[in-house]
């Protein structure tokens, strides 16, 4: 199409015939796995899923009243189109400004448009995720719009008065965390470089009940075969072995290089 016929068509298009968003926003969700260790030495440390929230202030940045203030909420806020900025450069600067968290691969998991899902007008929210290791969230710190920042497990979060639609936003996001923990290897983020394969359940049961991770006659049979397991050997060639967990020696572990190209639990 010619320049001509491009300045053309703009001049005669009327912005004025369409219904616009009256803001544009980011939103995110930071999940991680804390381990607890159990009562004895041989008991085996707990793992459990958890959620970074934010207690929005009673007043803005700019001194204004807070919209759905005294909430619990993911983190987040408008993009600045000034500075066109991205929804996930927003998203960036947003985690920063109000947890000091930063340095966070962020993915990308929903849009959420619907009319009425905030009382500001028709908002449209980018939703992100992300899992990280705990080291990754001990300098949070609230600030900007945040009265308070803190790390909830999952059956905590939803005993939490949310704002807007977050409670639809987090169900949502849990299920882009499930696959993300059985797709992939991303489970070594939790782990020791060398771990049992309970230890590994037990981290993939942070994220899912599945039969074949929950089960252990078929966890235990299957879990040696994935390609991206290997055993660890001394450097004699015998079986490393730990007996960390429990007073009978636990073959170790490690994830090796290998690719994965569908669900390692099929």
């Amino acid at each position: 199409m010619s320049n001509f016929k491009q300045v053309d068509m703009l001049e005669n298009y009327d912005v004025s015939k369409y219904v616009t968003p009256d803001g544009y926003t980011s939103d995110i969700a930071i999940f991680t796995i804390i381990s607890e260790q159990g009562q004895g030495k041989k008991k085996p440390a707990t793992k459990t899923l958890k959620l970074m929230l934010i207690k929005r202030a009673e007043q803005d940045s700019e001194g204004r009243l807070n919209i759905e203030a005294g909430k619990w909420a993911l983190p987040g806020g408008f993009v600045d189109a000034k500075n066109k900025e991205t929804a996930l450069q927003a998203a960036e600067r947003e985690l920063q400004e109000e947890t000091g968290v930063t340095n966070v691969f962020l993915k990308h998991f929903g849009v959420y448009d619907k009319f009425g899902r905030d009382p500001r007008g028709w908002i449209i929210s980018n939703a992100h995720y992300a899992i990280v290791p705990e080291s990754c969230l001990k300098e949070r710190k609230a600030s900007d719009d945040a009265a308070e920042v803190e790390i909830f497990s999952i059956e905590q979060v939803f005993d939490l008065p949310l704002a807007f639609d977050h409670e639809k936003i987090i169900k949502e996001a849990l299920s882009f965390i499930e696959k993300d923990m059985v797709q992939s290897t991303v489970a070594k983020n939790f782990l020791p470089d060398e771990f049992t394969l309970s230890e590994l359940q037990r981290v993939l049961l942070t994220v899912t009940d599945g039969t074949k991770i929950a089960t252990d006659s078929i966890f235990f049979a299957r879990a040696p075969k994935l390609p991206f397991l290997e055993k660890v050997v001394t450097d004699s060639g015998e079986m490393k072995k730990t007996q960390r967990n429990s007073p009978r020696p636990s073959q170790l572990y490690r994830f090796n290089d290998v690719s994965i190209t569908k669900s390692i639990w099929e």
